[in-house]
C-alpha cells in the first residue's frame, strides 16, 4: 500500500469538497461512526488510550530486541516503517480523516464569517452580559465563582442529551450512540495543554478530566462534534459552543457562554484593549473568578515541551486542509458572529 498515491488522492479529493461532503462525510462516514462507537462506546474506560499504550510498548520493545538486526539492514527496517506509516495513513483517512476536506460548516449553515470590529465588540457585550445574567442566576452572589454540581459521568450524559435536543434544529449535528469518556491520560494531555482529542481509531471522545468543571461542557460538545464528523477546530469549538449553548441545564449555558466570551475577549485583547478593558471590567466579580480559575490550573501545569507539543499539533493541523494551523480555534469568533446575524443566539 504505496504512501504517495495516497497522499496524492488525498490531495486531489481536497478540490472537491462537494464529493467528500456526499460520498463521505454524509456517506460512509456516519456509518464507520456509529459502528465503532456501537463496538466501543459500551466499555467504560479508554479503549483507545490502552490501545495507544500497547502499540507504544511493543514498538519499543521491537526496537530493544531488534536493534543489532536493524544496525545490519536498516533499509529492511525503514521499509517496514513506510509500510507501516501507509496502512496508519490509509486507515486514518478511511476512518476519520477525510472529514478534513468536507464542505466547511459556514456553508452549510448558510453564514458568512467576515466581521467588523463593531461587530466584534457587539458579540462581546451581547455575551458580557448573558454571562453575568446566568452567572447571578446560578449563585444569587456576583462575586462567587460557579461551581458546577455534577460529576464527569453527569457532564457527558448531559452533552449527550444536549446533542439529541439540537438535532430538531440542526439535523447536520446528528449524535446516535454515546462515546464520550475521560482520557487516562487526562494528566499528560494537560502538560501538553489540551482539553481533550478524538481517537479517530475508535471514535471515543477523550476528554482530560482534571480541567476545572465548569469548562467540561464545552470541551465535551467540542470533541463529541469531531464525532458527528467536523475535523477544523473553528467548526467543533462553534458546534460545543452551540450545542452547549442550547442546552437546558444553565451550568452548560454558563459554561458555554463564557468559552465563547474568552474567544471574543482575547480576539479584543489585540484589536482594541480599551474595549476590551471596558468588557471585562464590567463581568461579574464571579465570572472573573471563574477565569482566574482556568489561568491557574493551566499555569501550574506550564512546562518546557508544551510549546513543542502545540507546535506538532500545528503542523499537524496546516498538513491537513486547515491553513492557520492552531490559530484556527480562534476562528470560532467569525463563526459566532456570522450564526448571530443569521439565526441569533
Amino acid at each position: 500500500m504505496a504512501l504517495l498515491p495516497q497522499i496524492l488522492l488525498v490531495k486531489w479529493l481536497a478540490g472537491h469538497p462537494d464529493w467528500v461532503e456526499n460520498y463521505y462525510s454524509e456517506g460512509i462516514y456516519p456509518l464507520i461512526s456509529r459502528f465503532l462507537r456501537i463496538l466501543f462506546g459500551w466499555i467504560p474506560f479508554s479503549f483507545g488510550d490502552l490501545l495507544y499504550t500497547a502499540l507504544t510498548i511493543m514498538a519499543v520493545r521491537y526496537l530493544y530486541l531488534r536493534w543489532r538486526s536493524i544496525l545490519k539492514k536498516p533499509l529492511l527496517f525503514f521499509r517496514n516503517v513506510f509500510t507501516t506509516l501507509s496502512i496508519v495513513y490509509f486507515v486514518f483517512h478511511l476512518l476519520w480523516g477525510l472529514n478534513y476536506y468536507r464542505i466547511p460548516i459556514e456553508e452549510k449553515l448558510g453564514i458568512t464569517t467576515d466581521y467588523t470590529p463593531a461587530a466584534l465588540e457587539a458579540i462581546g457585550k451581547k455575551l458580557v452580559e448573558r454571562a453575568n445574567s446566568l452567572h447571578f442566576q446560578i449563585t444569587k452572589d456576583s462575586s462567587l465563582l460557579v461551581s458546577v454540581p455534577y460529576s464527569t459521568g453527569e457532564i457527558y450524559k448531559k452533552t449527550y442529551l444536549g446533542y439529541q435536543q439540537i438535532k430538531e434544529e440542526h439535523p447536520l449535528f446528528e449524535y446516535k450512540t454515546r462515546s464520550l469518556k475521560s482520557s487516562i491520560y487526562s494528566l499528560p494531555l494537560t502538560y501538553m495543554g489540551y482539553g481533550g482529542y478524538l481517537n479517530p481509531f475508535t471514535n471515543e471522545a477523550q476528554v482530560n478530566a482534571k480541567v476545572p468543571l465548569f469548562r467540561l461542557p464545552s470541551i465535551s460538545g467540542h470533541e463529541v462534534g469531531h464525532q458527528v464528523g467536523y475535523s477544523a477546530e473553528d467548526a467543533t469549538n462553534f458546534i460545543g459552543f452551540l450545542v452547549t449553548s442550547r442546552n437546558e441545564d444553565p451550568y452548560f449555558q454558563y459554561a458555554s457562554c463564557t468559552h465563547a466570551l474568552a474567544y471574543c475577549l482575547s480576539e479584543l485583547s489585540v484589536t482594541d484593549p480599551e474595549v476590551f478593558d471596558d468588557l471585562y471590567g464590567s463581568l461579574n466579580e464571579g465570572v472573573k473568578k471563574n477565569y482566574k480559575e482556568l489561568v491557574t490550573f493551566w499555569q501550574a501545569y506550564q512546562n518546557p515541551l508544551e510549546p513543542i507539543f502545540k507546535a506538532v499539533f500545528n503542523i499537524f493541523l496546516k498538513a491537513n486542509n486547515q491553513e492557520k494551523g492552531i490559530e484556527s480555534y480562534n476562528a470560532v469568533v467569525g463563526l459566532l458572529i456570522g450564526y448571530d446575524r443569521k439565526y441569533g443566539f
